[in-house]
């Protein structure tokens, strides 16, 4: 009888993937065996010609819901059929296979938490092949339950047979519990557990009554209290320090959802995703404190069932922020809350299921272009990126990422893994974190790279962390320019060739240029290999250097004297900023004037800080983006209609600059007539729309291509983003947008790969 040897890689480990190869074989009358390994899964199989091939396209046609199929390769076998078909053990082996991102809730998972007839009835921690934790308990692969955090717990018979049954969903499901057998939950305060038979109910009570409880969930802990209460959420600031930066939101499901926000379509399809991640979307009324200045706010569904029933029962919208102090990482282990969150939180909501692998909150947007990835964390990574097929060849590459939501990427046969979004490495604890987390990475996917790419700034410690690695491994070390990444990522995610041409738009912050200097707002043309700059924004003054990030006054100050001169100031009548809270203006502006710690920097990002000052958003910033986001939310209801202000084109050494003297003339006229702030701000978004347009054709018609990639933390403001997006398709471009990683920096380590890999490849 004819026999195949099948090899099926991709997102094959921990989403019933085994027991679906048994249900099709036993349904077609097949005999043979599956088994996990590290490449993926392995299947030995019998039967008529006719019938394997069958087989093999009902494998790839209807995978289970969580797998995704990276390749199937198949080769004859010699030798007698078994009788029956199989699953065997999992083995060891080359790890080639991929690790599922937990999953929210399944429809069927739910439905029994609410059923009081079934023994899972309010069980906080039902999960099966189809949704619950992957990534997060995974310590070693094969993904197997002695291999996960799941292994203290000892099934109980009633477990064991779902779990032991091929026709069970919950057949090796590697966090299969039930109350019986699986995690405990419980509530405590300070002084210790708290007497509560229903710890659920218990922290409800508490959060209705104006207390701040540390919750446990997937991938960290998170700090909750009574989003509706503006005087709470104002305590929970205030013991957080974190003033301003927006809050997510839980709510209980979709019709609680639509009550805060007019969602579309597509937002309610991200919402409701196996991800579940924070959308950002616009709300009816925004909560007090919960997003100040900004009319969008950051929602989630519940990803658990503890979370499923906290929401319900709460009946209201709940704050659910990180865990953690300032600038450190969110604790994953119930000693670590219990010091860090100690000064925060009134309770604990906790579990005795350890956390593998930290994960934050995914988060996204979605407009007319689609959706945009704000944070890549849990639910989506590490879910691999398919690089094109060029990639395959070439050796593996570990590149660092950046300090500014740092993330590393490991790069290897093709395929591009991420970990979930780490944070600032400005922090030790998060540096400890970052290194913790890579060689976690390093172990469970055995890279040993033979190249690590880092970025250029030679301060970075990311950077840092590679050039010691590079000399502990012998690996070749490759430094990547942070824009060139920036659009390497870009061309990356959607499959861009090796030896095409492309333009890349890349407006961010700041970055170290392949000259010395700041960049920020370029226009690069060229590839994977390399590229050329030509076109950027004008180099303006950054005074104070990190200083001028946090204070958005000093980028106004610098714009206003490089298009005006020492006159500057009598421009300023009748503007709105007021320039008495700002600080020691004369000084700065004689730092700008003799070039003492103000380097050029060619920044989109602090222009946007620049007209925001100017238009009286924002003074100084208590997280990055600040004023840029006030600025979108100010102009988005003016959007339509919105004429832009003129800015003159002009040649830099072979580079188009243009001149924003015209722009600041013709804005702060609009100020001295009276011009409202929000038709300003709309103003100022489709003016730079247009400049970054023309910039982008006029750079694809001297390189003779089509072809633009969109990148850059700037990409993330949602309103210059389509605007830009209609306005390059006008003109004939396709445009090639993020859709995968963050535009921002916690994609960068991808494009460093890719820039990295295609020195092999072209």
């Amino acid at each position: 009888m004819p026999g195949r040897g099948i090899r099926v890689t991709g997102r094959v480990h921990g989403v019933g993937f085994r027991p679906h190869v048994w249900r099709l074989a036993t349904r077609l009358g097949l005999a043979g065996t599956v088994l996990n390994d590290g490449a993926g899964v392995w299947i030995e199989i019998w039967g008529k010609v006719a019938t394997l091939d069958a087989f093999c396209r009902d494998l790839q046609a209807d995978p289970p819901p969580l797998a995704r199929i990276g390749a199937v390769t198949a080769h004859a076998l010699q030798g007698p059929a078994p009788g029956g078909f199989a699953i065997v053990e999992s083995r060891q082996g080359d790890t080639g296979a991929e690790i599922a991102p937990d999953a929210a809730t399944c429809q069927n998972c739910l439905a029994e938490i609410d059923d009081p007839a079934n023994r899972r009835y309010r069980h906080a921690f039902a999960a099966c092949a189809d949704c619950g934790p992957r990534y997060s308990i995974t310590e070693v692969v094969p993904y197997d339950r002695a291999g996960t955090t799941m292994r203290r717990f000892d099934m109980c018979a009633n477990c064991r047979t779902e779990y032991d049954d091929p026709a069970n969903r919950r057949f090796h499901a590697q966090p299969i519990a039930c109350p019986d057998c699986g995690p405990r939950l419980w509530l405590e305060d300070r002084n210790g557990p708290i007497d509560a038979a229903d710890p659920i109910h218990a922290s409800v009570e508490a959060l209705r009554a104006g207390r701040i409880v540390a919750i446990k969930g997937l991938g960290g802990f998170h700090l909750s209290c009574d989003a509706t209460a503006g005087d709470i959420v104002a305590l929970l600031r205030h013991r957080k320090h974190r003033p301003d930066k927006p809050l997510a939101l839980l709510v209980a499901d979709l019709p609680a959802a639509r009550a805060l926000c007019p969602l579309t379509p597509a937002e309610e399809a991200v919402l409701a995703g196996p991800a579940a991640p924070i959308l950002v979307a616009a709300v009816r009324a925004p909560l007090p404190g919960v997003a100040p200045g900004l009319a969008d706010h950051g929602i989630m569904l519940p990803a658990t069932p503890l979370h499923h029933l906290l929401a319900r029962s709460a009946g209201r919208p709940l704050v659910l922020t990180s865990g953690n102090l300032s600038g450190a990482p969110p604790a994953t282990d119930n000693a670590a809350a219990r010091h860090d969150l100690a000064g925060i939180a009134d309770l604990w909501l906790m579990h005795d299921r350890d956390i593998a692998a930290r994960a934050d909150d995914s988060v996204l947007r979605t407009g007319a272009c689609g959706p945009t990835v704000l944070r890549r964390a849990r639910g989506m990574a590490p879910d691999p990126i398919r690089l094109p097929e060029a990639f395959a060849k070439a050796p593996p590459v570990l590149a660092m990422g950046g300090d500014l939501k740092s993330a590393f990427c490991l790069l290897d046969r093709g395929r591009a893994v991420l970990p979930p979004q780490i944070g600032d490495l400005d922090d030790a604890r998060m540096r400890q974190d970052y290194t913790r987390t890579l060689e976690s990475f390093r172990t469970l996917f055995v890279l040993e790279p033979a190249r690590i790419a880092i970025d250029a700034h030679p301060d970075y410690a990311s950077a840092l962390i590679g050039r010691r690695l590079a000399r502990e491994t012998g690996a070749e070390l490759v430094t990547i320019q942070h824009h060139h990444a920036h659009f390497a990522a870009c061309l990356a995610e959607n499959g861009g060739e090796p030896g095409e041409t492309h333009v890349g738009l890349v407006l961010d912050g700041t970055g170290f240029g392949s000259d010395g200097t700041i960049w920020g707002g370029e226009v690069l043309v060229g590839g994977y290999a390399e590229i050329r700059r030509a076109g950027h924004l004008p180099a303006i003054a950054l005074p104070g250097g990190a200083q001028a990030v946090r204070e958005p006054w000093r980028n106004t100050l610098a714009h206003l004297v490089a298009a005006f001169g020492p006159d500057w100031r009598a421009q300023l009548a009748g503007t709105l900023a007021d320039w008495s809270r700002t600080g020691p203006v004369a000084t700065v502006e004689r730092m700008i004037a003799r070039g003492l710690n103000a380097p050029p920097a060619s920044s989109a990002g602090r222009l946007f800080d620049a007209v925001a000052f100017a238009l009286g958003l924002c003074t100084r910033q208590s997280h990055e983006g600040q004023a840029a986001m006030r600025l979108e939310a100010l102009a988005a209801p003016h959007a339509d209609g919105a004429g832009p202000y003129p800015v003159e084109m002009a040649a830099d050494a072979g580079m188009i600059v243009p001149d924003l003297a015209p722009f600041w003339a013709a804005f702060l006229a609009d100020l001295r007539r009276g011009t409202g702030p929000g038709p300003i701000a709309a103003r100022v978004h489709r003016s730079l729309a247009g400049l970054f347009a023309q910039l982008a054709i006029e750079a694809a018609e001297a390189a003779n291509t089509r072809h633009v990639a969109l990148s850059g933390g700037v990409m993330q403001n949602g309103l210059l983003a389509e605007t830009l997006d209609g306005l390059l398709r006008t003109g004939g471009l396709n445009v090639l947008r993020h859709r995968q990683v963050p535009p921002g920096d916690g994609g960068l380590a991808l494009g460093q790969a890719a820039a990295a890999a295609a020195k092999d490849i072209g």
